[in-house]
């Protein structure tokens, strides 16, 4: 790898040390950027939470008002409306100290988010001097595409999957005797599961890419097993949204499989 700092030997080689210093920097200047932000966002926490954090639990959601204006078919709400007025999600908390360690790490986990952007940017600063220059505009335009791609991605899953996965399992009921309390816990776990998970599949495009550039796989076999990945994403988005919907099933196969689509492109023969 090239260099120019002080751990740069005759031939302009950084040594083993040098790279482990290059990289705890890195690590560390993240780290700071992560913590500054999450003080930051602990201070205006209870406003997320309120206004955005609990959005789905309304029956004024964005989507909810736009599913009953599509469909009336669907499977909440005696009267088909999927918006309609009354309808809410209350959460229970149970544990004495979880308002507290849920205002923490939600301050650490959205910090987190909001600071992919300086984190991919530090990673490519770190990698950079080991490419070739016809290698790096390639992969920088990966890493800028990459983050685009995790925003999208948690974009999907905030306003389309957790909130039809909420309105689903909160008014699921075994028996009409048992009535459904939603956790304080429960609720941010699948919140955060859902929308990061969303935010690593529309990953798969970049993912694919990177495969083919070293050879794993080739848009032959991508091609071949097309069908295969098709039934894969179905069951994954059955998994995502557990619904008996086949509207709501679909829109969220149909991003999944444009990302494999996309990812394919990417790939040369």
């Amino acid at each position: 790898m090239e260099g120019s700092g002080s751990g740069a030997d005759a031939t302009g080689s950084m040594g083993f040390w040098a790279h482990v210093d290059e990289l705890r920097a890195t690590i560390v200047r993240c780290v700071v950027v992560v913590a500054l932000l999450a003080v930051a966002v602990f201070a205006f926490a209870p406003w997320i939470f309120d206004n955005i954090i609990l959005a789905p639990c309304s029956g004024d959601f964005v989507l909810y008002r736009w599913l009953g204006g599509v469909s009336g078919s669907l499977p909440w709400g005696a009267d088909g409306d999927a918006g309609a007025a009354g309808y809410a999600v209350s959460l229970v908390n149970i544990n004495l100290a979880s308002q507290f360690f849920i205002h923490v790490s939600l301050s650490l986990w959205l910090a987190v988010i909001l600071s992919v952007p300086w984190i991919l940017y530090q990673l490519w600063l770190f990698v950079m001097p080991g490419l070739y220059a016809a290698e790096r505009s390639g992969v920088r335009s990966a890493f800028l595409a990459g983050c685009v791609m995790f925003y999208i991605g948690l974009a999907a899953g905030y306003f389309v999957v957790f909130p039809v996965t909420l309105r689903f399992l909160a008014e699921y009921q075994l028996s009409a005797s048992i009535p459904n309390h939603i956790t304080l816990d429960s609720y941010m776990d699948n919140f955060v599961c859902l929308n990061l998970v969303m935010g690593l599949l529309f990953e798969l495009p970049m993912l694919t890419w990177l495969s083919g550039r070293l050879g794993l796989i080739s848009r032959r076999q991508l091609v071949k097993y097309r069908r295969h990945a098709v039934v894969a994403l179905l069951v994954v988005a059955a998994v995502i949204t557990p619904t008996g919907d086949p509207f709501t099933l679909f829109i969220v196969f149909l991003p999944l499989y444009l990302l494999w689509e996309t990812g394919i492109l990417f790939v040369r023969c």
